[in-house]
C-alpha cells in the first residue's frame, strides 16, 4: 500500500542526488567541470609608480648669471674703461647684467625634470613650450660640466647625450644646474638600466686606469693648440678694439717695421723664435686648462669614466658595453716627440667630438697600455704586428707626392721662370712624406679585433671589435684597378661609422673581410 504524500529528504542534503550527477537527465544544467587557471582572467597590472618632478638647483639664479658676465667681461671692460666712461655705455652694461639675471630667474621658475624607468623628460620655456624625452636605453654618455660659477656654489651641469649627430640640437639634453652630489647620482642612475629610480646604491671608489703625469706637459708645444688660441685671441681683440675705436694695432705695426728694416737672417730668426714662444707657451697654457686633474678610472657601474680641466671641470662616462674600440692618433709632431692620444670609438658617437676622450697627449707607451686596459686585454691590440700593403701602394702614394709639384713647377717655369725651382725645393720632402704614408700603411687581424692604421700628418691606428662589424664596402678607382689594389671598409655603428684598409691587394682584402666576419661577405664571393 502506498501514501500519497512528499518524499521525505534525504539523511545528507549536502550529498547531491545520485540522478544529478547525470548531465542528460538535466540538459539545463551545465556541466560541471575543475576551473584551471588559463581560464581565470588575468591579474591586473600594477600602476607604475607616480615620479615627482624635479626644479633645478635654486643656486642656479647667481650661477647661470655669473657665468655670462664671466663669458661677457672683455665686453665691459671695453665699455667700461675704454669707453671713457661715458653715460650710455655705463646704462648698456647694467641693462646687459639685469637682462641676464631676469632670463636665469625665468628658466628656473619654467624647468621642470623627472626620470622615469623608461625615459628622461625635461619640461621648459615659458612663451615657446619645449617638452623634450629621451629614452633611458639610447642614453650613450652623462656629461658632467663645473664652469667656474659652478664650482664656487657646489654645482654642476649634466649633458645627457644620445648620439644623433645627423639631428643637431636634438642629442640628448641638459640639466644646467643641479648639485654635485645629486649630479653624481644621476649619473650612476642614468647609466644603468633600472626600474627603480629611486632604489639607494652603495658607493665604491672606481679602479684608476690613469692619471696626468706633469712631465706630460713636454708634449703640449707640439700639438700647436697654443698658436692657434693665441691667433684666436689676437683677433678677439683687434676685433673688439676696431668696435670701440682703440688702437692697439700701432706698437705692432711699429715693431714689425722695425724688424723688416733689419738684415733678412735678423728678421727671419726674429719671426721664427717668436712664433716659437708663442706657440709653446700658448700651448703648455691651453694643455694645463683643457686637461689638469686629468682622471680615467672604471667605476663599479661598468662605465668608464674621464674627468678633467682647470677653471671648466669635465667628467664623461660612457657605458663599457657601447664600447667598440679605441683609437689612437699620433700627429706628426707628437709622433717625433714620441707622443700619441687616444680616442674611444663607442657606439653612436663620432670621434670629432670632445665626449671620446680617453688620453691626452702622452707617451706613446701610455696610450697603448690605456688602450688594453680600457678593453680589458693583457696585451694592447694596437701594438699587434702589421701587415705591409703592397708595393703599388708606395708607387700611388710617391705618385701623388710628386707629380703636383712638377705639374706647379713646370707652369711656374712658363708663367714666373725666377719662381719655378720653389716647388723642385719641396720635392725631397714631399717625397719623404709619401715614403711615410707608405710606412704607415698596415693592418693585422686578432682573435677579437681587426686592425688598422693610415696617414703620415695625422697616423691614426684603430682597433675594432669584430662583433663590432655590420658590413663591408669594397670600393677600387681606376687607378687601384690598374695596381690591382682595392679599399676594404669595416662599417659600424660606432665611432666615425666606417674604417678602412686602403690600398690594399684584393686577394689579401677580400680574405681578411671574409675572416674578420665569417659568412657576412662569403654569399657575394665567387671562388675560382
Amino acid at each position: 500500500m502506498t501514501a500519497d504524500h512528499p518524499a521525505s529528504p534525504p539523511a545528507h542534503p549536502a550529498t547531491p542526488p545520485a540522478h544529478s550527477a547525470s548531465p542528460a537527465a538535466h540538459p539545463a544544467l551545465p556541466r560541471a567541470h575543475a576551473v584551471s587557471p588559463l581560464d581565470l582572467p588575468p591579474a591586473p597590472e600594477p600602476p607604475a609608480p607616480v615620479v615627482d618632478w624635479h626644479r633645478l638647483d635654486v643656486r642656479m639664479l647667481v650661477v647661470r648669471p655669473l657665468n655670462e658676465i664671466i663669458n661677457l667681461v672683455p665686453v665691459f671692460l671695453g665699455l667700461l674703461v675704454l669707453g671713457k666712461g661715458e653715460t650710455w655705455r655705463v646704462l648698456t652694461s647694467v641693462g646687459v647684467i639685469v637682462v641676464i639675471v631676469l632670463l636665469g630667474l625665468l628658466r628656473w621658475v619654467t624647468t621642470r625634470y623627472r626620470i622615469t624607468a623608461d625615459q628622461v623628460e625635461l619640461h621648459t620655456g615659458l612663451f615657446v613650450r619645449k617638452r623634450l624625452a629621451v629614452p633611458r636605453d639610447r642614453i650613450r654618455t652623462v656629461d658632467l660640466t663645473a664652469k667656474l660659477g659652478h664650482r664656487v656654489f657646489g654645482l654642476s651641469a649634466i649633458r645627457v647625450g644620445t648620439g644623433q649627430r645627423d639631428q643637431p640640437g636634438e642629442d640628448g639634453l641638459t640639466l644646467d644646474a643641479v648639485s654635485s652630489a645629486e649630479a653624481e647620482r644621476l649619473r650612476v642612475l642614468l647609466l644603468t638600466q633600472t626600474a627603480a629610480p629611486s632604489a639607494p646604491r652603495e658607493e665604491r671608489p672606481g679602479t684608476v686606469l690613469s692619471a696626468l703625469d706633469k712631465r706630460w706637459l713636454r708634449y703640449a708645444p707640439l700639438t700647436l693648440s697654443g698658436l692657434v688660441a693665441v691667433g684666436a685671441l689676437f683677433g678677439l681683440v683687434t676685433n673688439y678694439a676696431r668696435e670701440l675705436d682703440v688702437e692697439v694695432l700701432g706698437p705692432l705695426t711699429d715693431a714689425a717695421h722695425w724688424v723688416v728694416e733689419q738684415p733678412l737672417w735678423l728678421t727671419v730668426s726674429l719671426f721664427v723664435g717668436a712664433v716659437l714662444v708663442i706657440a709653446g707657451v700658448g700651448s703648455v697654457l691651453v694643455y694645463v686648462v683643457q686637461f689638469w686633474g686629468y682622471r680615467l678610472t672604471r667605476e663599479p657601474d661598468d662605465t668608464v669614466r674621464v674627468q678633467r680641466g682647470l677653471l671648466t671641470t669635465r667628467s664623461v662616462s660612457v657605458a663599457e658595453q657601447r664600447l667598440r674600440g679605441v683609437e689612437i692618433e699620433e700627429p706628426l709632431l707628437l709622433r717625433a716627440g714620441r707622443g700619441a692620444h687616444a680616442k674611444t670609438v663607442t657606439t653612436g658617437l663620432g670621434r670629432k667630438g670632445e665626449s671620446n676622450l680617453l688620453l691626452p697627449p702622452a707617451p706613446v707607451t701610455e696610450a697603448h697600455r690605456v688602450s688594453a686596459l680600457v678593453l680589458r686585454q693583457e696585451d694592447p691590440p694596437t701594438r699587434a704586428p702589421l701587415r705591409r700593403h703592397p708595393v703599388a701602394a708606395l708607387r700611388r702614394r710617391l705618385v701623388r707626392a710628386v707629380v703636383p709639384l712638377l705639374v706647379v713647377a713646370a707652369v711656374l717655369a712658363y708663367l714666373a721662370p725666377p719662381w719655378a725651382w720653389v716647388p723642385v725645393i719641396l720635392l725631397p720632402l714631399s717625397a719623404l712624406l709619401g715614403w711615410d704614408r707608405y710606412r704607415s700603411l698596415g693592418h693585422a687581424l686578432t682573435d677579437r679585433y681587426l686592425l688598422a692604421r693610415q696617414g703620415s700628418i695625422i697616423r691614426e691606428t684603430v682597433a675594432l671589435q669584430r662583433t663590432g662589424i655590420i658590413g663591408w664596402r669594397i670600393s677600387r678607382s681606376f687607378f687601384q684597378r690598374r695596381s690591382g689594389l682595392v679599399t676594404i671598409s669595416a662599417t659600424t655603428a660606432a665611432g666615425d661609422g666606417v674604417y678602412h684598409v686602403v690600398d690594399v691587394s684584393e686577394a689579401d682584402g677580400l680574405a681578411l673581410a671574409e675572416e674578420a666576419v665569417p659568412d657576412l661577405l662569403r654569399p657575394f664571393l665567387e671562388r675560382g
